[in-house]
């Protein structure tokens, strides 16, 4: 056996080391949940349940905080805004903080009103719905994590609610429209998402990257951008992050988020011109100046999903506590600070123990992101939610993030492919003459403006009649080379995982809800 063998033996036993390591912790959060909440309710009726659902809804957090919390920091780390760690320690924190701060007191058991409560038989039918929905979920997510695809958490506990409704109740205990809705945020979602991230994209490309002095296009655009991210979060923030501490109407949240941009325009204007004048006067010098606001709006998401998001660890969780202390099926339910304890902190660990992969996946593995890239999905992010809510459409903050990737990717293709076929047509146009005069020709094209190559390409076209290449030769020449870049096999990976999220909790949580009602019966 030879030194390589020994590495490879080597290098195979420090990942079991590490995955054991991070088994290790889960497992150990879980019995500390077990611990914490047997001091809570030891000597209540059916407490038993109680602290076996806690364990479930610890379970589930881990697993939003491993698959769900990537969208918010992905492409700030796929993009170097963030290293790894420092994403980790931001997420973990705004996300407690925003479930702790902004989580609210009350939380609606049923996620969409989805089905009918009032069709379930009794309190203890409804305790088993409810584990057998939260454990579907928990686990789907923990499947979709292991293969790499990030997918909605709100859709799995939806799937889970669905499918142990179903089996409890029948087919009349589910509402229909709601679903509907539901499946059209499938296509809503991701496509609002990546045509808003195209679209800022292409704006700051034309504005600054393909002007000649992009320092200077620099200096003027950046402080407007960024102040209108500051609008979009201060406005999103009030809708969606802080509603259920201070409760503002869309008018009201549009002005509050529009005075702050304002202000945040009045103070960044100097610092940025102060900054883009020491710059190198190309992309990389340009993307210097979205770091910090790319880690801003990492954090504000962070937030704003942990206030949101940490429902679906303990709505459930909630609406069982609800069911075992007092006795009834209800709607919305009180959420005690050890549910939201166990919400808050376990997505935090499962960020933590499982976040990487998925934060890989969604910022470097699906296309390559810089750092204006990565801004342009953090604006997406934010002006679908608020769209959405204005117009009451059922969105994912997953599929609005990962479509906002795959806009930009497949933007970026769109342009290059125009690109290359503007090369063509110089070429083209120039066949026959002197390499080094159409080598010439094509710097000065590359180092003109957006304006001035309009105005090259259209004196080229008004010469064409000059040209003597025949229609065969002309069709040689303008033949373009496609480059992929955005991965086919990650699309068609995450499109798959999204279309079966629903039906695979949904089946899994009526397999566990018969198992549960087999085993109490």
């Amino acid at each position: 056996m030879d030194m390589n063998d020994f590495s490879k033996i080597e290098k195979a036993a420090s990942f079991g080391r590490s995955e054991l390591f991070r088994l290790g912790m889960a497992l150990l959060f879980i019995v500390v949940i077990m611990l914490y909440a047997s001091v809570f309710i030891r000597d209540v009726p059916g407490g038993v349940m109680l602290i076996a659902a806690a364990m479930i809804g610890g379970y589930m957090a881990l697993n939003i905080g491993a698959n769900d919390v990537a969208n918010n920091v992905g492409p700030a780390v796929g993009s170097r805004a963030l290293t790894m760690a420092g994403a980790i320690i931001i997420a973990a924190v705004f996300e407690a903080a925003g479930a702790l701060i902004a989580g609210g007191e009350v939380v609606g058991t049923i996620k969409k009103g989805i089905i009918d409560p009032t069709l379930i038989g009794d309190t203890e039918t409804f305790i088993w719905v409810m584990m057998g929905a939260l454990l579907a979920g928990a686990v789907w997510l923990n499947i979709a994590t292991a293969l790499g695809a990030p997918v909605s958490t709100t859709h799995s506990i939806v799937g889970g609610v669905l499918g142990a409704g179903i089996a409890a109740g029948g087919i009349e205990i589910a509402n229909w429209g709601k679903m509907a809705q539901i499946a059209a945020s499938w296509v809503i979602s991701p496509v609002m998402g990546g045509l808003i991230a195209a679209a800022f994209l292409y704006l700051i490309k034309r504005t600054i990257t393909y002007q000649s002095d992009m320092a200077g296009a620099a200096a003027r655009m950046v402080p407007i951008l960024v102040a209108l991210m500051v609008w979009a979060f201060g406005t999103y923030l009030m809708l969606k992050g802080l509603k259920q501490v201070w409760q503002v109407d869309f008018l009201g949240a549009l002005l509050i988020g529009l005075a702050l941009a304002i202000v945040a325009y009045l103070l960044l204007r100097p610092a940025v011109g102060r900054a883009a004048g020491s710059l190198d006067n190309d992309k990389q010098g340009v993307n210097q100046l979205f770091t910090v606001p790319l880690i801003c709006a990492a954090a504000m998401l962070s937030f704003a999903h942990g206030a949101n998001d940490v429902a679906n660890a303990v709505g459930p969780l909630a609406a069982i506590n609800e069911a075992v202390l007092r006795g009834a099926v209800a709607s919305k339910a009180a959420i005690p600070l050890w549910v939201m304890l166990v919400g808050a902190v376990g997505i935090a660990i499962g960020l933590a123990l499982y976040g990487p992969k998925l934060i890989r996946t969604v910022g470097s593995e699906i296309t390559e992101l810089d750092q204006s890239r990565a801004f342009c999905i953090a604006m997406a992010a934010a002006i679908t939610v608020i769209i959405a809510t204005q117009f009451g459409l059922p969105v994912s903050s997953t599929h609005i993030a990962v479509g906002a990737v795959f806009g930009v990717g497949f933007l970026r293709e769109y342009l290059k492919s125009s690109h290359a076929r503007r090369i063509d047509e110089i070429r083209s146009h120039h066949h026959g003459e002197d390499e080094q005069i159409v080598e010439a020709y094509l710097h000065k094209f590359e180092e003109a403006s957006v304006f001035d190559k309009g105005i090259m390409l259209e004196e080229l076209k008004r010469e064409a009649k000059k040209s003597t290449l025949n229609k065969q030769e002309r069709k040689d020449l303008k033949r373009i080379y496609r480059q992929e870049l955005v991965k086919r096999a990650a699309l068609m990976k995450i499109v798959a995982a999204w279309l079966i999220t629903v039906p695979a909790s949904g089946l899994l949580a009526a397999m566990l809800y018969f198992t549960i009602r087999g085993i109490m019966l």
